[in-house]
């Protein structure tokens, strides 16, 4: 039998500007996966069309997760393109590996 364990820990890297100030283009991410998602988590999600994206998850309801941009002039969040299934919460960020490593901030002050 040839099982594949799914594997804890992986990387994502961010494209775009929908993210700033927090995030930029180019940010290499630790992620997560399998952890219980929470509100202002930075998150790796799955729009419904299949478009993968890094955002902020804002809230949760009956129909899934509304996911933010800290950007509000970039990208789309959930008041764009609906939220996203709980399913579709791949991995929370942990930190930000590389240009400037460290813990990511809380949502700007918007």
């Amino acid at each position: 039998m040839n099982h594949r364990t799914p594997r804890p820990w992986g990387m994502a890297l961010v494209r775009g500007r929908s993210m700033e100030p927090t995030l930029h283009d180019g940010d290499r991410l630790l992620v997560r996966y399998a952890v219980a998602p929470r509100p202002g988590d930075v998150a790796v999600v799955r729009f419904a069309d299949g478009v993968v994206a890094v955002k902020r998850l804002d809230h949760h309801g009956a129909d899934g997760w509304w996911v933010a941009r800290d950007n509000p002039g970039e990208g789309r969040d959930s008041w764009s393109a609906g939220a996203v299934t709980d399913a579709d919460v791949l991995a929370r960020v942990v930190v930000r590996l590389w240009p400037r490593p460290g813990r990511l901030p809380g949502a700007p002050d918007g």
